[in-house]
C-alpha cells in the first residue's frame, strides 16, 4: 500500500509527516529507518504521526532517523500544528498535542488563512546544577549542564563554537555523558544578553540543523547560569527560534516557524533494515516514491 507524506521543517529540522488517521503502518520504526535515509529514502530526521488523541486534539509520535522512538520534539510540535490547520483538520488558533512527555500547548499566528509560526509551551524544565564532566570530556568546553525538556539533554558552554569537532564530540558526549543513559548534547556559545549560539548533536539523528527542544535547554541553562536574560533568541544551524520563560508560571515558551517543503507516495519498506552506520549493501528492498514540490513559504 502507498502511503501518503508531507515533508516539513521547521528551523531546518525536517521530517517525514503522515496522518495515522488515515494510514497505518505495521511498523513505523523501520519506516523511518528507511525513508529517513539520504539517496535511497526521503531522507530527513525522522518519521512524526499524527494521530488522534482521547485526552488533546491530536497524538504525536516521532521516530527518530536510527528507529528509536522520541519523547518530544518542538520543531516537530510546530510543524504539526501548521499541518492540521492549513490542511482543515482544525479551525482552533490554540490546540493541545499529546507526546510521549505529556500535553503541550500550542498557539498559532495565523496570517490570510496560513499558519506562519507556532508558540509552544514546553512545561517547566528540570535542571542539574553544572556538571563535573569526566577527563575525557573536560577538553569540550567550560561547563556542562544537565536539562530535562521532556526529553534529556546536557548543554556545554563554550567560548568558540567553530571549534568543536561535533561529529567526533557529540556521540562521545551522547553515550557516555550520563550514566542514566544516552542524551542530546548541544554546544553553546554566549553572544549577548539576549543572544545565543548553538548546534546540536541529537540521540538518535546526529547532527541536526536544528533541535526545539535543544533551544529551550540552551536557554535554560543560560538563564540558570547568568548567561542570557528572558526572552533570548537561539540561533542554529537552519534557523533562530524566541525562547522565553512566562513569570507566573515558570514554563518555556518556545515560537517558530514552520514550513511545507514537498508531498508525495511512499511504500512501506519491505525486509530487514540494516544495522545504523552499516554502508554495505542493504538486504533490504529500498523505499520507492514520487512526490509533488510545494512552494517554501
Amino acid at each position: 500500500m502507498k502511503i501518503t507524506f508531507t515533508k516539513m521543517q521547521g528551523a531546518g529540522n525536517d521530517y517525514i509527516y503522515v496522518d495515522a488517521t488515515r494510514f497505518c503502518l505495521d511498523n513505523p520504526s523501520r519506516c523511518a529507518q528507511a525513508w529517513s535515509r539520504p539517496h535511497f529514502g526521503i531522507g530527513s530526521d525522522g518519521l512524526v504521526l499524527i494521530g488522534r488523541s482521547a485526552v488533546a486534539d491530536f497524538s504525536m509520535r516521532i521516530f527518530n532517523a536510527d528507529g528509536s522512538e522520541a519523547r518530544m520534539c518542538g520543531n516537530a510540535s510546530r510543524c504539526i500544528a501548521k499541518y492540521v490547520y492549513d490542511k482543515g483538520l482544525t479551525d482552533k488558533q490554540e490546540i493541545t498535542l499529546e507526546t510521549l512527555s505529556g500535553i503541550k500547548t500550542l498557539r498559532l499566528e495565523v496570517h490570510d488563512g496560513r499558519v506562519q509560526a507556532v508558540t509552544v509551551d514546553m512545561g517547566k524544565p528540570v535542571v542539574t546544577h553544572p556538571l563535573t564532566l569526566a577527563d575525557k570530556f573536560a577538553r569540550l568546553g567550560d561547563e556542562a549542564w544537565f536539562v530535562n525538556m521532556g526529553n534529556p539533554h546536557v548543554v556545554v558552554f563554550v567560548d568558540d563554537i567553530r571549534k568543536i569537532d561535533l561529529p567526533a564530540a557529540g556521540p562521545l558526549l551522547e553515550q557516555g555523558a550520563m550514566p542514566e543513559g544516552r542524551v542530546n548534547v548541544e554546544f553553546v556559545q554566549p553572544l549577548g544578553a539576549d543572544s545565543l549560539r548553538m548546534r546540536v548533536w541529537e540521540r538518535g539523528s546526529g547532527i541536526t540543523l536544528a533541535c526545539g527542544t535543544g533551544a529551550c535547554a540552551s536557554y535554560v541553562a543560560a538563564q540558570a547560569s547568568g548567561r542570557c536574560q528572558n526572552p533570548a533568541h537561539v540561533a542554529m544551524d537552519g534557523g533562530t527560534l524566541r525562547i522565553a520563560t512566562d513569570p507566573q508560571t515558570g514554563h518555556v515558551l518556545m515560537t517558530g516557524p514552520a514550513a511545507f517543503v514537498f508531498e508525495g507516495e511512499v511504500e512501506e519498506p519491505a525486509g530487514e533494515m540494516p544495522h545504523a552506520g552499516d554502508a554495505s549493501e542493504a538486504p533490504w528492498q529500498p523505499c520507492h516514491c514520487s512526490g509533488t514540490t510545494l512552494p517554501l513559504e
